[in-house]
């Protein structure tokens, strides 16, 4: 831990700790102090101040049937209500609620009462379908205003939604489709990103071709680029056509604070995605206390988080956080590098951009970019309303942290470093900018009220420099609320016995010994982050093997990379002898195409190597270890005495 040890620490500055929600040390101790004294107390004044309930509540949390923990229970509200309606009431109507800007550069920009108008009709147009309190509607559509008001009008009448990135495969669609139970999905044309028409509507088509798909009855389809398409009569429908004579008013279903707000699938271990579970009422107020305190948003912000909505980064941090707050919100549709790598610093600089929040693995693909080309380095754009920084979706490392402080904040924004995860609703582990001071790489103390502590395979606190499991000791009111339909896995995959009862993160974390900050080392269990993307590795091993004519067996691994902080390696055994030369590196993009086809781009290998057999125990078990050696490069030092086959390392090591 030296390293932080010795990194420089920067203080807050003057004007950012005098003008901040949370104003130096003292005042983040004090909410700490709150939340320590009475822990319901502090979160029930909370949800009083954050969220406007029709109903009040009488109960804050209801522990008795841990760990499924219930908060606010009797309370009703509805979060539609509380991100649009409220912000008009409060004289915000005319306040741009969302700027959109194109792939091509087109802007659009919408206020609250025209973001209320628009979720008002597509929620009408929902109702007359029969969609209602309790459905499930899957969303699967690119960063547009029509994805945002999808979302918002779902949680209007009450229906669940569940949004997939676009990014995703058919197969992959159609996994989460039928585990959800959808009625209906809400798609486009076509999305637009770097210059590029690619298919939504095909993929749908393709996914509900594949079968377990029955409980859709409408597909809702937005026209992005008037591509022609085939329409299936009677299920699918033009958005366009559907909500134009619907009226601009629609009464907010007022739910239970339970209400499934949303369903959001994220990777396991297993191959199985996980339908990770969000209530309503504690969801929202931890989505619009994070962005008050850890983002400082201020009513002239203009705030801009480039995740897409298919991830929980675009649920808390787009859809949900910043209107509740009656902010102002860009959605991007393109990439940081079309048409060129200075389109992030460009947008920035016309749009005054005064928060920005985006990953690590952008950071350090836009350092490379302006490194080998002056003409896009940051330094040539006018970032001077930039006010605060933020980072987001796996650690960052040190020499990115400095680099973007200097390059993008000009050395005077904060960076918040926020550790949380689609689990978590929202942050827990972050600076909090007029307040914590900064250490590069990172992630500071955690926010006021979360419990963070690192622990030993027991359940056991370690003290301070020494690594640990990382785990939440008391139930906070944004978490996972169940797996969808499969409460034992919940149960198994995040409170296991070992553990006291305690969160698992499922992330190993150290805390420094003089400040006591917090840094994530990495997983401790078989999932990837790459470009802050969870990727379980079962589930791409699942799909190698499921190219039956090609593949015998599969192990897939991760290894540290410069640009997506985590790269996948996979372990090939095919059914016929071992490629080498052209021919492996034919069939190792044939492979790549495979996974790409059956779970999405992303999931593609960037190594792929091919052995004989892979490393195994005497028993059959598959020694991982010396696959993460391999695939970093090392020299094996391990004992490998119980391998069944040592002589297959060497082939392992070779690379296509």
């Amino acid at each position: 831990m030296s390293e932080h040890q010795e990194a420089k620490i920067y203080e807050p500055g003057a004007a950012v700790r005098e003008g901040a929600h949370v104003s130096g040390m003292a005042a983040y101790d004090k909410l700490v102090a709150e939340a320590e004294a009475d822990y319901a107390g502090y979160w029930g004044r909370l949800a009083r101040e954050f969220v406007t309930w029709k109903k009040p509540f009488t109960q804050v949390l209801d522990d008795s049937n841990a760990p499924f923990f219930k908060w606010f229970e009797d309370g009703t509200l509805n979060v539609s209500y509380n991100c649009l309606d409220r912000n008009i009431e409060k004289g915000l109507g005319d306040k741009t609620a969302l700027i959109f800007e194109a792939d091509g550069g087109e802007v659009t920009r919408v206020t609250y009462k025209e973001l209320l108008a628009k979720t008002c009709q597509i929620a009408n147009g929902l109702k007359s379908l029969g969609v209602k309190k309790g459905d499930r509607v899957v969303i699967y559509i690119s960063m547009s205003i029509d994805g945002v008001a999808a979302m918002q009008a779902c949680a209007r009448i009450g229906a669940t939604h569940s949004v997939v990135f676009g990014g995703f495969s058919a197969q992959s669609l159609r996994d989460r489709i039928e585990d959800t139970g959808a009625v209906a999905v809400i798609t486009a044309d076509q999305q637009v990103r770097g210059g590029k028409q690619l298919p939504l509507k095909a993929i749908v088509d393709e996914a509900l071709a594949l079968g377990g798909c029955d409980s859709v009855k409408h597909v809702l389809v937005v026209k992005r680029t008037g591509a022609e398409l085939p329409m299936k009569e009677g299920r699918d429908l033009w958005m366009a056509d559907l909500v134009a004579q619907q009226p601009t008013t629609c009464e907010p279903e007022w739910v239970e604070a339970e209400h499934p707000l949303f369903l959001l699938y994220t990777s396991g271990s297993t191959g199985k995605p996980k339908g990770v579970q969000h209530s309503s009422g504690g969801y929202l107020l931890h989505a619009a206390l994070t962005t008050k305190w850890t983002f400082d948003l201020k009513d002239d912000d203009v705030f801009w988080c480039t995740a897409d909505i298919g991830w929980v980064t675009g649920h808390s941090y787009i859809t949900y956080g910043p209107l509740a707050l009656g902010g102002t919100e860009i959605v991007f549709e393109g990439v940081p590098t079309y048409p060129d790598a200075g389109r992030f610093w460009q947008m920035i600089q016309k749009h005054k951009v005064t928060i920005f929040y985006t990953a690590p693995t952008a950071i350090r693909s836009l350092i490379k970019a302006a490194e080998g080309n002056a003409a896009v380095h940051p330094d040539r754009y006018d970032l001077s309303s930039l006010r605060l920084l933020g980072s987001v979706g796996e650690p960052i490392n040190p020499a990115a942290w400095e680099w973007y402080h200097q390059h993008i904040g000009g050395g005077r924004c904060p960076i918040v470093d926020t550790f949380w995860q689609t689990e978590t609703g929202g942050h827990m582990i972050t600076p909090l900018p007029g307040a914590t001071p900064l250490v590069p790489g990172s992630c500071t103390l955690p926010f006021p009220g979360i419990t963070a502590a690192i622990v030993d395979e027991t359940g056991n606190d370690v003290p301070n420099g020494q690594g640990g499991i990382l785990v939440v000791k008391k139930p906070w009111p944004s978490m996972i609320r169940t797996i969808w339909g499969d409460p034992e896995r919940f149960k198994k995959s995040y409170y296991p016995p070992e553990l006291k009862g305690y969160y698992l993160a499922g992330d190993g974390a150290i805390r420094d010994e003089k400040t006591g900050y917090f840094t994530i080392t990495g997983r401790i269990d078989d999932v990837l982050n790459v470009s802050g993307h969870r990727m379980g590795t079962m589930e791409i091993e699942s799909a190698l093997v499921s190219c039956t004519e090609l593949v015998a067996e599969a192990a897939v691994v991760g290894r540290p990379d410069d640009t997506t902080g985590e790269a996948i390696c996979a372990f090939v055994v095919l059914k016929r002898p071992r490629p080498t030369g052209e021919e492996a590196k034919k069939i190792a993009a044939e492979l790549r195409n495979w996974v790409g086809r059956e779970i999405g781009p992303i999931a593609k290998p960037k190594d792929i190597r091919f052995g004989d057999n892979l490393p195994k125990t005497r028993s059959g078990k598959i020694m991982r270890r010396l696959l993460r050696s391999i695939a970093k490069g090392e020299a094996i030092t391990q004992d490998t005495s119980t391998l069944e086959n040592p002589a297959i390392l060497e082939q392992l090591a070779q690379t296509n």
